[in-house]
């Protein structure tokens, strides 16, 4: 009902080009206010309405997928802050109630990350927490620099023509590339695949890593040009490396997560060329689908007595129908097949693409990563779903979870008609693009030759030899994320605490040891003991003394 109030009322603000500030005063000091801001505009509204809405579907889909779990209430709580997080960060014109939201999602997605209580869970919650990290210096840094304007409410200089928010815009820049796993912070989104599935489902599509594209679209006015051929870079970077790692992939949740990278890439490289409501426009078709496929994953998983491996996999649209149509829906949807969601926005991104101004690095990047996006999913559907099972306990496999499959329901109807109609209702002036033909034909022969690369990709049998073993050096470069993961832990690690163990040697248990209290204590036991000598033995050095005078006094 919130996410249909909440829709409703942004619908109504964007057509009659409305938007609302509303100013609390929490606590005055000697003149001095304390005041929490929030803005309601469509933008924040029909974010929030998405939000809320796949949330709910999340929470109702958990309570069959984690059925048994003693924490089970702590999980829901959880999620809840994490959607309460989220909200905050929407509503908030303000840098400081943004760091609020922007901490909570970091500390709270700690928590979930790290709820299976395994080492691999611990690992993965430290490496997405310290990686956001970086993120929360850089809005802290940010906060700190627009105490030389007066006010923390950022939308007050965006428009100003000095361009005064240089600055500040580059540190939010940092702060959305960790947040939204940019390289090269990619490393931590899928380690954060530990999480529970629904965990997943809810992180991975609406909320954490859309936080970083959502505020950058708030902050999009103040690019200058150099902030945003950077940003076009390294989004087209992003898009490439987590594609190409996607087709190596055999982690089902790892595949998803890497497409989650590549489409937050396509966000932010539709954003820095000047698109923002278009990377609106996908960020929302891209939640609905991604939160669907997530679901159907975890369906899968949940069925295959947790197993996440897609080889194991085969032949499970004869067990479970009803999972393997919605997950190929959402399949589908990601790889923009015509008048499912993801169309909507993808074909339109990449048309719009085609009429900018951009350079043929930049536009061949971006058509190959939509093509590495048709390979992977193609890939994923034919290891899951053609052949036989093979899994050994193929007879447990049934579509089981009534709650599951109507929580994924919610969002299938959404998946197939929310593209059309959003484009109706976000998008009121029509994109007039006028393209050569070869341009026109262009999205299509990528998918084609996608498709036909995942197929290909896929096929495997006793004896095969793929041909990434010709050149395994190259073939684990590209599968382990341009060895992203390695240098964001070993060569971060490796030399603190090398250096570490080497001060603790030397220092703590050396010459701070033999200087410090341990050198004090020796030389007090010691003066200790020979005063202790003296006193004992004074008789006898007052004799040997007095000898000694006496000696002294007949030499001389």
């Amino acid at each position: 009902m919130c996410s249909l109030t909440s829709f409703l009322t942004g619908i109504v603000l964007l057509s009659n080009d409305l938007s609302f500030m509303l100013e609390f005063e929490l606590i005055t000091v000697n003149s001095a206010g304390i005041f929490m801001t929030v803005l309601l505009d469509w933008m924040s509204l029909v974010f929030m309405s998405f939000v809320l809405y796949i949330s709910s579907m999340v929470i109702y889909y958990s309570e069959e997928y984690m059925h048994g779990d003693l924490n089970l209430n702590r999980f829901i709580m959880l999620i809840c802050l994490f959607v309460a997080s989220m909200m905050f960060l929407i509503i908030s014109p303000n840098l400081i109630s943004i760091l609020i939201g922007w901490d909570g999602l970091g500390l709270v997605s700690y928590c979930l990350v790290i709820y299976y209580q395994n080492v691999k869970s611990f690992n993965a919650g430290m490496i997405t927490a310290l990686s956001n990290r970086i993120g929360d210096v850089a809005l802290l840094m940010s906060i700190a620099w627009m105490l030389n304007y007066g006010s923390w409410n950022y939308l007050f200089y965006l428009d100003s023509s000095e361009n005064s928010l240089k600055i500040i815009s580059a540190l939010v820049i940092l702060a959305a590339m960790t947040k939204s796993a940019q390289i090269p912070f990619s490393s931590w989104l899928p380690a954060a695949m530990a999480a529970p599935t629904p965990v997943s489902s809810l992180v991975h599509s609406s909320t954490l890593v859309t936080a970083g594209v959502y505020l950058l679209i708030r902050f999009s006015p103040s690019f200058t040009p150099s902030m945003s051929f950077f940003l076009l870079f390294i989004s087209s970077l992003t898009m490439l490396m987590s594609g190409i790692a996607a087709n190596f992939e055999f982690d089902l949740k790892k595949i998803i997560a890497l497409s989650t990278l590549s489409q937050l890439g396509l966000m932010m490289g539709i954003l820095s060329v000047g698109l923002s409501d278009l990377a609106f426009f996908h960020l929302l078709t891209h939640a609905l689908f991604k939160a669907l496929l997530f679901m159907c994953a975890g369906v899968v998983i949940h069925n295959l007595a947790d197993c996440q491996d897609i080889r194991y996999m085969g032949g499970i649209g004869g067990v479970m129908p009803l999972t393997s149509t919605l997950l190929n829906v959402s399949n589908l949807a990601l790889c923009g097949f015509p008048f499912l969601a993801g169309f909507y926005s993808k074909d339109l991104i990449l048309e719009s693409f085609s009429m900018g101004i951009s350079n043929f690095f930049i536009y061949l990047i971006f058509y190959v990563a939509t093509g590495l996006t048709v390979s992977y999913s193609i890939r994923l559907v034919y290891y899951t779903m053609v052949g036989d099972p093979n899994l050994l306990a193929v007879h447990s496999l049934s579509e089981s979870g009534t709650k599951m499959i109507k929580g994924m329901f919610g969002l299938f109807f959404l998946v197939i008609i929310g593209g059309s109609v959003f484009s109706w209702v976000l998008l009121p002036t029509p994109s007039f693009i006028n393209l050569p033909f070869t341009l026109k034909v262009m999205t299509i022969v990528v998918i084609l030759s996608g498709a036909h690369l995942g197929y290909e990709c896929a096929k495997f049998r006793i004896g095969y030899t793929p041909l990434s073993f010709d050149s395994l050096s190259m073939s684990q470069f590209l599968a382990s994320m341009w060895n992203l993961p390695f240098l964001s832990t070993f060569s971060v690690n490796y030399y603190p605490v090398y250096v570490g163990g080497l001060t603790y040697k030397c220092i703590d248990q050396g010459w701070s040891e033999y200087l410090g209290p341990q050198g004090l204590f020796f030389s007090l036991t010691y003066l200790s003991r020979l005063s202790q000598w003296f006193m004992n033995n004074n008789l006898k050095v007052f004799l040997m003394l007095m000898a000694a005078w006496i000696i002294t006094v007949i030499l001389a």
